[in-house]
């Protein structure tokens, strides 16, 4: 009668253990495991904080393999880095890159491909993140410098580190650009927890990256900011422009929160960086 009992209190602690191993190691059926609760604000997701993406958009949109360098010339052998970037030795080669185009490839018209190949071979003297302009959209967003949102209910806005870009997100609808910028105009929404924003009103001097990819003074680009934890938000922009493009193509990309202590933004403001650059030779005594 002992041995019975104990045999049956054995089984039955057993199955109560392996009930709570079980229950807490494993979801309901059907029931999927819940993440991390988003920070909201206003009962929408909350994006303030200062973000930056980890990718080679910069150096080029599209899938690309490690270089020597952007700026090349004929060697006795094979191509050779160009003499303005030959001192740079690695530091000026250019990492390989995954891609970030959905479909791999940027729907260029036979002009539009033309001119980007033109803007390659001419990367030194036409790429304005070298002069220091502003950066355009969506380019700011995946530069290698950090950017900050600030959100409120009643204003949305972005800051960015290179050379002090800033867009004021406008919540209601202004009407059309009175004037075409760099950083052009941008009207913002939420559809559910996803930030939208319509961003047109560009000049056509900006590019999309360092590899000559273009634009003109058509382009229209929607941007989805997605957060998808309390420290990534999934970034989507959708790429419009009918006198370089074939049809609208897409860009998306992950980015994250800077976790560091203390962390902001520091200065970049570039502009007194690139005087000697662009106005060095109207000296009365050039520097050599």
């Amino acid at each position: 009668m002992r041995n019975t009992l104990r045999n049956a209190l054995l089984a039955l602690s057993g199955a109560i253990f392996m009930a709570v191993v079980f229950h807490t190691a494993l979801p309901v059926a059907g029931q999927a495991p819940a993440g991390p609760r988003l920070p909201r604000l206003g009962g929408k997701p909350d994006l303030n904080g200062i973000w930056q993406a980890m990718n080679t958009a910069n150096w080029d949109l599209e899938a690309h393999a490690a270089r020597p360098a952007l700026a090349m010339r004929p060697g006795p052998i094979v191509p050779v880095p160009a003499k303005e970037v030959l001192a740079f030795g690695a530091v000026g080669a250019v990492p390989g890159g995954m891609g970030v185009v959905e479909g791999g490839e940027i729907p260029y018209t036979p002009e539009g491909l033309k001119k980007k190949k033109e803007n390659q071979d001419n990367w030194l003297t036409r790429d304005p993140e070298i002069k220091c302009y502003l950066p355009g959209v969506p380019r700011a967003n995946y530069m290698p410098f950090p950017f900050q949102i600030f959100q409120s209910d009643k204003a949305f806005a972005i800051a960015y580190e290179f050379a002090g870009a800033y867009r004021n997100v406008y919540l209601k609808d202004p009407g059309p650009p009175q004037v075409d910028s760099w950083m052009g105009q941008s009207v913002g929404r939420w559809e559910g927890d996803t930030f939208v924003i319509d961003a047109n009103g560009f000049i056509d001097q900006s590019w999309f990256d360092r590899s000559g990819n273009h634009h003109s003074e058509a382009l229209k680009v929607t941007e989805r900011y997605t957060m998808v934890d309390p420290n990534h938000i999934n970034y989507e922009a959708t790429i419009e422009d009918k006198n370089v493009f074939t049809r609208p193509w897409k860009i998306s990309f992950p980015l994250y929160r800077r976790m560091e202590k203390g962390a902001r933004l520091n200065q970049f403001k570039c502009v007194e960086f690139v005087e000697e650059l662009m106005y060095g030779h109207l000296r009365k005594t050039p520097v050599q």
